[in-house]
């Protein structure tokens, strides 16, 4: 079991493991990282010893630590892989991230494993056989609502776990069914290493050669904020809050952990008294120096993507930069300054703030600022010296409305310590036969305790030393506990020096820290069912992603006959679907059929007919699949990337599963 059904789960990313432990102290309950390989982002790895140091401090307050390990995988891979799990067993970890169904073919430690987002979890029959075959926990597609959610969440048994994504960067195309990155460079996606071309300008081209839009970045989402949702998505079995983000920085990980640490406990807070009350799945309350904002991170703009159902302002279409929030317009323009007048006049500029404003072809156009004077508090009018010269500024004129995506002051504010984690604990002291004891007993009923001989000494002032000793004993500020009582059995006021004290403290704690290491307990690993649950499917083609033969004798065994290897295996050499996405141009651009029906003026013109999306020389083909309201975005492989692949396979022979047999198979 991962989660118990009444508790509620805010999974942060790491980028590194100081990163993770921060994300613990601003209220994480759980933290996903890569591992030394085989994460799903190249440039995120970490050494062992890093990762057992974030997992010893996650342990202490109950959090847990996940590692991701969801790439597919050459035959010739598997075995670094199953290296690589049992050294994150070892060190602590408390479960595995996976894509690749290989891995459950393998020797693998009794580590808890997770189905990551690259398995494209969209039905409750996957789910559930996902569920079936050892997965105890289960991110769904982003693209689901709330209906589709809780439909997965009625099949599953209350053991497993559902996850799903709340904040971050959004995906355009299902996760794990994109292979533009592979056809165009070679590189993969599935493997770590996406080139991100969804957030290229394109020019949309209709079937008779028309220009439609202009350099739009036709493919780029808003940023995911489901701050309007959580409640909801509580009601629809979701158990596990999932904040994307493994390549964002400090300041993202603090401020939104504790803007979603701080709901979650809102809500915990609401339904305390409700027929199921919920509570966290970790240890403490976490208190912040700061007021957490979303919108002073990076982002696009925000949308809650398809929750509530299909909308039509998704895209972060003029730009993938962040737009930041308007602060004001230009009064006037100089040589090497520019005046503007801040919409709120108590609003503070600094050195080093980023301000943009988007120019007549609506891109945006960023503003490093070494210098802000203030010339009228009054009237809020700041003067800005740009880092690089102002002739260089496309459009810079007086009326244009400025943005603000960097603020200084914000960001060296979370530079510094800004949270504190506290578990709760009571304090009992009392006279023994030779000096006193002290007992603590935490929120989660450990308890730890010390003695110390002392001789008793009478208080000179009686009426002062109950205080002395409540003030003296309730130093809690040095180690991760707060005390909320502390209750004195004394057959009379002594006196009793604060260096007994201290040491009465110190031991104390340290007796408790080691009974809530002792008492602390693993995720256990789910038993598959007996005889192994059939797959939903009996044919899968190069969108299941089988890599190695771990994985194909994975899907036989689950009654699958018919298995196409991977696109990365290069079999898949004519056009196909190198992207499968819920978001729609044609819908975005008002051009679907079903908007146009019965308007004036269209009849004629909007037919499903592809599109085509052209940057520079590489062009792709938009394709409509109405029924299930899905766009695939088509292509091929480059000869290039082929001619790489047979060069590299003549360097350095790899093993990976293919459905030809290697005599017919294409070099």
């Amino acid at each position: 079991m991962s989660l118990l059904p009444h508790q509620l789960e805010l999974l942060s990313p790491a980028r590194n493991a100081d990163i993770g432990i921060e994300a613990v102290n601003h209220g994480a309950d759980a933290v996903y990282i890569g591992g030394p390989g085989f994460g799903a982002r190249a440039t995120a790895g970490n050494e062992i010893a890093d990762l057992e140091r974030l997992v010893q401090h996650a342990h202490r307050f109950n959090s847990r630590i996940f590692i991701t390990l969801n790439t597919i995988l050459r035959d010739d891979e598997l075995e670094g892989a199953r290296k690589l799990a049992w050294d994150m067993y070892n060190i602590g970890a408390d479960a595995l991230i996976i894509q690749d169904m290989g891995l459950l073919e393998l020797d693998l430690p009794p580590i808890q494993l997770h189905a990551s987002t690259q398995n494209d979890i969209r039905t409750p029959e996957k789910a559930k056989f996902l569920q079936d075959a050892g997965l105890s926990q289960i991110v769904l597609a982003r693209e689901l609502d709330l209906k589709q959610i809780k439909a997965v969440h009625d099949v599953l048994d209350p053991s497993t776990s559902i996850e799903y994504f709340i904040h971050g960067a959004l995906c355009v195309a299902y996760s794990g069914q994109c292979y533009i990155t592979h056809a165009h460079t070679g590189r993969s996606a599935n493997r770590g290493d996406c080139n991100q071309a969804c957030r290229l300008p394109y020019e949309v081209m209709d079937d008779k050669g028309r220009i439609i839009a202009h350099e739009k970045h036709v493919l780029s989402m808003k940023d995911n904020n489901q701050t309007d949702n959580m409640r909801a998505l509580v009601d629809a079995g979701v158990r596990s809050f999932k904040i994307e983000g493994r390549y964002k920085d400090l300041a993202y990980v603090k401020n939104i952990t504790a803007h979603y640490r701080k709901l979650l406990d809102g809500i915990m807070e609401e339904r305390e008294f409700s027929e199921m009350p919920l509570s966290r799945s970790s240890s403490g309350a976490t208190s912040f120096t700061f007021n957490p904002d979303p919108d002073q991170n990076f982002n696009r703009e925000f949308t809650d993507y398809f929750v509530n159902g299909r909308k039509d302002d998704i895209g972060a279409f003029d730009t993938p930069k962040t737009p930041g929030r308007a602060v004001g317009w230009i009064t006037q323009v100089g040589d090497k300054w520019f005046e503007f007048e801040s919409s709120d006049k108590a609003a503070i500029f600094n050195n080093g703030d980023g301000l943009c404003y988007y120019d007549l072809q609506k891109e945006l156009v960023g503003l490093h600022i070494n210098r802000a004077e203030c010339v009228s508090a009054k009237k809020g009018i700041w003067r800005m010296f740009p880092k690089d010269p102002i002739a260089s500024f496309k459009d810079l004129r007086k009326g244009l409305e400025v943005n603000r995506n960097r603020d200084m002051n914000w960001v060296r504010m979370l530079d510094k310590k800004s949270s504190d984690r506290r578990i709760g604990l009571w304090a009992e002291f009392k006279e023994t036969t030779d000096g006193f004891a002290l007992t603590l007993t935490d929120e989660d009923g450990y308890v730890g305790g010390a003695s110390i001989a002392q001789a008793l000494q009478a208080a000179t002032d009686a009426s002062k030393a109950e205080a002395t000793l409540r003030e003296q004993l309730g130093r809690f500020g040095a180690s991760i506990f707060s005390v909320n009582d502390i209750s004195l059995s004394l057959s009379q006021p002594w006196f009793v020096p604060a260096s007994a004290l201290n040491q009465l403290r110190r031991d104390a704690l340290e007796a408790l820290e080691a009974a809530r290491a002792a008492g602390f307990t693993r995720l256990p690993r789910a038993t598959p069912v007996e005889p192994p649950a059939p797959f939903p499917e009996e044919t899968l083609t190069y969108l299941a992603n089988v890599y190695n033969t771990k994985a194909h004798d994975f899907y036989v065994k689950h009654g699958v006959k018919v298995i196409d290897a991977a696109y990365e295996s290069k079999e898949e050499e004519g056009e196909v679907s190198l992207m499968i996405t819920k978001h729609c141009v044609r819908f975005s651009m008002s051009l679907c059929p079903k908007q146009a029906k019965g308007v004036i003026g269209v009849k004629g013109t909007i037919k499903a007919e592809p599109l085509q999306l052209i940057n520079g020389k590489e062009k792709l083909t938009l394709r409509f699949d109405c029924k299930p309201c899905e766009m695939h975005v088509v292509g091929k492989m480059k000869k290039s990337v082929l001619n790489q692949h047979a060069k590299e396979m003549q360097e350095t022979p790899m093993q990976f599963y293919r459905t030809r047999p290697a005599s017919q198979a294409k070099v």
